[in-house]
């Protein structure tokens, strides 16, 4: 079996790719926003996948499964605040909860009718699931199924070495401290940052990638976009992870298809956060071995074809209720 293409990302800088769009948000945020060029089907009528990316990546990250969507459906890509060309957020905007009403924003102004299928990688998963909590009304309606990629409901930092320390500084009622000291401490890193440094290997490799899925191509390539964002956005962005909980939302996910996607060597979203999205919205689960957190990457073949046996069950589901 062939292996996985490794993509090519496009590049950050210089004049946005055609179909680029600005959405700015209720709280004066612009938000990059490209809907594919490769689309020639009647928005209206046919259904608009939107995607949403991970922390501290961009909507690059996506770029495989575009080409493995592009023609099914109307592609919709967003950079969420403060990553790739949407604007710098300020701190107190720096939550899930602030993303999940941009994600709806997005929708409003891209994607204003006709069904929608909402994904999500990671902390973009988290997305949808706090849109899905502040906006259920939509889910079932105009959202029609979503797609999870290595995502958490929530609980993130309740176990490990992560875990207890941050349960140390909660019992100590220094949390606020500890947030501060990070975000005060991310403009002096930044400044002497090393990027493409061997050290950020290691460490990309360590945490994104699984038991067999790390060949140096994609490492680099992982690298390279995780390396894109200011360390004051991921500190930024930090305090949010501590506290996420869209437990609430699950209940909403299951109105509609929705498939899981989880890596079993996953350790940002260990695979038992899929298994308990998926028994509690009556998901799909796909559950990939040897994977890590940047499956969509490095085990493209099945994250394509979850995601077009998704469009599959939708489309039956749409041809059931007409």
């Amino acid at each position: 079996m062939p292996a996985d293409p490794v993509p090519t990302l496009p590049p950050l800088t210089g004049p946005p790719p055609p179909g680029s769009r600005t959405v700015r948000t209720d709280d004066g945020i612009d938000l990059h926003v490209e809907v594919d060029e490769g689309w020639a089907g009647d928005d209206a009528a046919e259904v608009t996948v939107v995607l949403s990316h991970g922390f501290t990546a961009r909507l690059a990250e996506w770029e495989l499964q575009r080409e493995a969507l592009r023609g099914r459906a109307r592609l919709v890509l967003w950079d969420q605040r403060g990553h790739g060309r949407s604007a710098v957020t300020p701190l107190p905007d720096a939550t899930i909860d602030r993303t999940g009403r941009d994600l709806g924003q997005v929708l409003d102004a891209v994607a204003p009718s006709g069904p929608v299928v909402l994904a999500g990688h990671s902390m973009g998963g988290m997305s949808v699931m706090a849109l899905a909590r502040q906006r259920p009304e939509l889910f079932g309606d105009r959202v029609v199924g979503v797609f999870l990629l290595a995502t958490s409901a929530g609980g993130l930092v309740e176990t490990g070495v992560l875990g207890r320390v941050v349960k140390v500084i909660r019992w100590l009622r220094l949390l606020p401290l500890y947030l501060r000291a990070i975000q005060l401490v991310a403009p002096a890193l930044e400044r002497f940052r090393w990027r493409g440094s061997p050290f950020g290997r290691w460490f990309t490799r360590r945490l994104l990638f699984g038991r067999d899925d790390a060949d140096p191509a994609r490492v680099r390539l992982v690298q390279q976009l995780l390396e894109e964002t200011p360390y004051p956005v991921t500190a930024a962005f930090y305090a949010t992870f501590l506290d996420h909980d869209e437990s609430a939302a699950l209940e909403v996910l299951g109105r509609v298809p929705v498939t899981v996607v989880a890596a079993t060597h996953d350790r940002l979203t260990p695979v038992a956060h899929g298994r308990r999205i998926a028994e509690e919205t009556g998901a799909e689960l796909v559950v990939v071995p040897g994977a890590g957190h940047s499956v969509n990457l490095t085990r493209t073949a099945i994250v394509d074809r979850a995601f077009l046996d998704l469009l599959d069950r939708v489309d039956t589901r749409a041809q059931q209720a007409g």
